[in-house]
């Protein structure tokens, strides 16, 4: 096992990437401090002596539900996720914050997404609501491992800033990101994203090569900076953000092809078959009931146009697994640099599988946000935008979603969707693969973690101290805790859990958890006998639902949460 070198000095220590312009005014000021940051992360052994730091590799998928991985109990093949999650630690209750742009705020800052700007998505709702861009007041995990001599390194999804034409503070490229490659905005085409960026250079050249698609070119910068700053022994942080499996339902037929008859079962046999597995893998037991099927869709025996339906869910796992295979392409150059054994990998979900139906909105509307929906194919075909019975998703010029009832197989057992935070909503598969860190035991955690917790856990990792106040303005404190004694098995203390996204709001501690949508009545959960939210105990213990529900206010109240309506 090749050890991680000693941290160098200074700019030098970071990658060499496409770093803005203004970024070199700051570099003496940015030095200073990240010998600062050495000097606390230091503890009384190390002496004076420099420490020895891991390598971060920090996979995010988008839209992917609890259970579509192999290891979580998915049909999907998925054998590099499957390798790693089995050998390393799974967390059997993790949480996200119910969607992307808050999700993405709150993994990158350990605060909630409220105190970042980001309360709903990107993009700016003021006065009467948040700003829609990272802010001044939170500071993300590259600028802090940057300052420490890590070289940092984006490819993918940001979907954290307002601008997305011009260069702005809230761009990744100025949010701590030496090296970037990828999209500011949402979502968009696989064969034609829009917004995609090298550095702060307008990339969109790049999708006119005819073997382009997205999920490839995220992994193919990704292991480039990985190899490169491997190569050169730096400690590095790689964000690996990809966009799938994300609508529009995009992938190559043969991949598409491989999927052939494994959804002509239907939605209603398959959710049980996930159950049946999430229960052989030990991720789930008695107390993880399967939920009713969603009453608004149909059963799986009456549904029309099944041909298609399959077809829809095949386009999914094509998607999935492209990801996984460019997850293993990852591993096997970390394996190749020889650094595998010091890399802290870990792959999560943003929010629970997505149940919208497209177009959304307005169908004209929706065809003229060309940031998402290109206005005609590279060779300048039609799109055929929403989910049309008879148009096969997949290639280039279609442009669709899975819907509802597959969605609700993505979060089997669980109910609800993305935007919610019922389970369904929040629940992520989170595997952390670190064999030298201990955590390579095939451990399964059941201590309930979420988003907040991610920060704390990478900085404790690496020696790192989180600052009262960054780049002249003063920071709030971690929300979150370093989860590194719950990943290695130790018993931890419950601590209190909030969500709020849309008005839809949840606390949990302990095996209680209160929740409710938007402008309906808490409702109150034991998820220790129950944690499919099956029976509604409000009725029966209304201490619980006054104890949580203060706590919910006092939270919302605390970090910023802009009532809605």
């Amino acid at each position: 096992m090749r050890r991680q070198p000693r941290c160098h000095r200074g700019a030098a220590a970071r990658g060499h990437g496409h770093a803005p312009a203004q970024r070199h005014a700051r570099r003496g000021a940015r030095s200073a401090r990240a010998g600062h940051g050495r000097l606390a992360a230091r503890t009384g052994r190390d002496r004076g002596v420099d420490v020895r730091r891991p390598n971060i590799v920090l996979i995010l998928a988008d839209d992917l539900g609890y259970s579509d991985i192999g290891c979580y109990g998915g049909e999907i093949r998925t054998p590099n996720l499957d390798r790693i999650g089995r050998s390393g630690v799974r967390l059997s209750q993790f949480y996200n914050t119910a969607r992307c742009s808050p999700s993405r705020a709150s993994l990158l800052t350990g605060l909630h997404p409220h105190q970042t700007g980001i309360g709903v998505l990107a993009g700016n709702n003021a006065p009467g609501g948040y700003p829609g861009s990272l802010n001044d007041r939170c500071v993300t995990v590259a600028e802090l491992l940057g300052d420490v001599g890590y070289a940092t390194g984006m490819s993918g999804k940001w979907h954290l800033s307002g601008p997305l034409w011009e260069p702005a503070d809230s761009w990744p490229t100025r949010r701590g990101f030496s090296d970037f490659f990828g999209t500011l905005s949402g979502c968009g085409s696989y064969y034609d994203p829009a917004t995609l960026y090298r550095g702060e250079q307008d990339a969109s050249d790049e999708t006119r090569d005819p073997r382009f698609f997205y999920t490839d070119a995220i992994t193919d910068h990704a292991v480039d900076f990985i190899g490169r700053e491997a190569a050169a022994g730096r400690p590095f942080f790689a964000y690996v953000a990809y966009t799938a499996p994300h609508w529009p339902l995009h992938a190559p037929e043969d991949d598409i092809a491989g999927y052939d008859g494994v959804y002509t079962a239907g939605w209603d046999e398959l959710r049980a078959r996930r159950l049946d597995r999430l229960h052989a893998e030990g991720l789930l037991g008695t107390e993880s009931a399967l939920s009713a099927p969603d009453p608004a869709q149909p059963s799986w025996a009456s549904a029309p146009h099944q041909t298609w339906e399959a077809r829809r869910m095949q386009v999914y796992a094509a998607q999935v697994e492209r990801m996984d295979r460019g997850v293993g392409r990852i591993l096997d150059r970390l394996a190749a640099s020889g650094v595998s054994d010091d890399t802290i990998v870990v792959f999560l979900s943003d929010n629970g599988g997505c149940a919208e139906i497209l177009p959304l909105g307005d169908p004209g509307e929706f065809r003229a946000g060309r940031h998402i929906v290109p206005a005609a194919t590279r060779e300048g075909a039609e799109l055929r935008v929403g989910n049309l019975p008879g148009v096969d998703p997949g290639p280039e010029d279609t442009y669709a979603s899975y819907g509802p009832a597959w969605a609700n197989l993505s979060n089997t057992p669980f109910r609800l969707y993305k935007r919610w935070v019922h389970e369904g909503g929040i629940a992520t598969p989170f595997v952390v693969h670190w064999p030298a860190g201990g955590l390579a035991a095939g451990r399964i955690v059941r201590t309930p973690c979420q988003l907040t917790d991610v920060l704390p856990t990478l900085l404790a990792a690496a020696g790192v101290t989180y600052p009262s106040e960054h780049r002249g303005h003063e920071v709030p404190p971690l929300e979150g805790r370093d989860m590194t004694p719950a990943l290695r098995g130790e018993p931890v203390q419950d601590t209190w859990l909030f969500w709020e996204h849309l008005g839809n709001a949840a606390v949990r501690r302990g095996r209680w958890k209160l929740v409710r949508e938007h402008a309906a009545p808490w409702e109150l959960y034991d998820l220790d006998t129950d944690r499919s939210e099956l029976t509604d105990l409000a009725g029966h213990h209304p201490d619980v639902v006054a104890e949580l529900a203060t706590a919910y206010q006092a939270w919302a109240r605390r970090v910023g949460v802009i009532p809605r309506g």
